[in-house]
């Protein structure tokens, strides 16, 4: 038997039963609007419920689940939006994922922060007034390693009260060094929750593997994590068979860590250097509804919002589901300090191009309080 021979019975056996959603997208597909109504106003809304609101016909009363929607957020986060901004350290990648601009065939200058560099990137964010930073690589590589991930979030931590980092899959020990050195979470995006397409699109490196990423947030939170983030990439696959997995992922995760904060976000794909065309289109009134379903369904997680998405429609949903957004985003390695690497190319194209103070003041028009500390580091378990 050939190796890919065996891989694919390995997918299929160690599937866990909430990794098929042909079950849910059966009652999505059945579902009246007499089911949407009794979805929006259930106090214990589960996965049916869910994939009942994830359904055409919940699509009609985009309105009223808008309604609760804004309901729920106000009564769990008030009139706040808490704020984050991502910091690229490195461009270099070993992946092979057909949909990102670094993917390592992508002709491109590939470069890392150094120590001055970052400093000088941690010093600009801070005059901005952030105190939650996202750090972000590319899959890992000799010029961009564990070893340089750590040392920048040591580097982070002292400048910042909320270090995150958004990275290659690790191991449970990596995980604890890099709590031990100041990160308080993680994010990873499965992309897509269908093994097979997975395999396809991911066509060398690391990341190939289906499982090890899956099984991320996991040893995450094991070792130490306090937050964890998750998403899929809307567009790589049929969008309601992959939120409802990615609905059923955070269950999972609530039930088995029920003391760590899960978070949601919902990245569409932007363009980028290799062109991608997606196979699916998710046009912002399906994005909303799967934003108000999360919202409904999960009334005290944070769901996120990036820079991704134009201004437009972050307005009008920050507050209305959304808790948590990205502002003054860069996406270039060295994006921040006097604007450096502008006329790069960075992992995806931003949309919301905003600058802190615009941004801020469009949240207060709305009557929305933008938060930029929520989280005091002195709570870490540092030595």
């Amino acid at each position: 038997m050939c190796i890919f021979s065996l891989r694919d019975k390995k997918m299929k056996t160690n599937n866990p039963d909430w990794l098929d959603p042909k079950k849910w997208l059966q009652v999505c597909s059945e579902s009246t609007d007499a089911d949407v109504k009794t979805a929006i106003s259930s106090s214990s809304p589960g996965i049916r419920e869910f994939a009942v609101l994830m359904s055409s016909a919940a699509s009609a009363s985009l309105e009223q689940m808008a309604q609760r929607a804004q309901i729920l957020t106000r009564r769990h986060f008030g009139r706040t939006i808490s704020l984050y901004v991502p910091l690229y350290l490195s461009n270099f990648c070993s992946g092979g994922c057909v949909y990102c601009g670094f993917a390592s065939d992508r002709k491109q200058r590939r470069r890392k922060l150094g120590e001055s560099e970052l400093k000088a990137e941690l010093k600009a964010l801070k005059q901005k007034g952030f105190e939650d930073v996202l750090l972000l690589t590319g899959e890992r590589t000799p010029a961009a390693d564990f070893k340089y991930l750590l040392n920048s979030v040591k580097m982070a931590a002292d400048v910042f009260h909320n270090i995150t980092i958004e990275a290659f899959a690790m191991t449970s020990d990596e995980y604890k060094k890099l709590v031990h050195a100041g990160c308080n979470g993680m994010t990873v995006y499965q992309e897509t929750y269908d093994p097979g397409l997975y395999s396809k699109l991911h066509r060398w490196g690391e990341k190939k593997d289906f499982f090890f990423r899956l099984e991320a947030p996991s040893r995450a939170l094991e070792a130490g994590m306090r937050t964890i983030g998750i998403g899929a990439l809307l567009g790589l696959n049929e969008p309601r068979a992959d939120v409802i997995c990615l609905f059923q992922h955070a269950l999972h995760l609530k039930k088995k860590f029920w003391k760590a904060g899960i978070s949601i976000s919902f990245p569409r794909i932007c363009a980028q250097s290799g062109d991608y065309e997606p196979a699916y289109e998710v046009d912002d009134r399906l994005l909303a509804q799967m934003i108000f379903a999360f919202r409904i369904c999960f009334p005290d997680m944070p769901l996120v919002l990036s820079t991704r998405e134009r201004a437009e429609f972050r307005d009008g949903i920050a507050g209305v589901g959304i808790s948590r957004m990205s502002a003054a985003s860069r996406t270039t390695v060295g994006g921040y300090h006097h604007e450096a690497g502008l006329s790069e190319k960075g992992q995806f194209d931003v949309n919301d191009t905003r600058d802190v103070k615009t941004f801020c003041s469009a949240m207060r028009k709305k009557g929305l309080e933008p938060v930029f500390k929520n989280w005091e580091s002195v709570f870490r378990d540092r030595p």
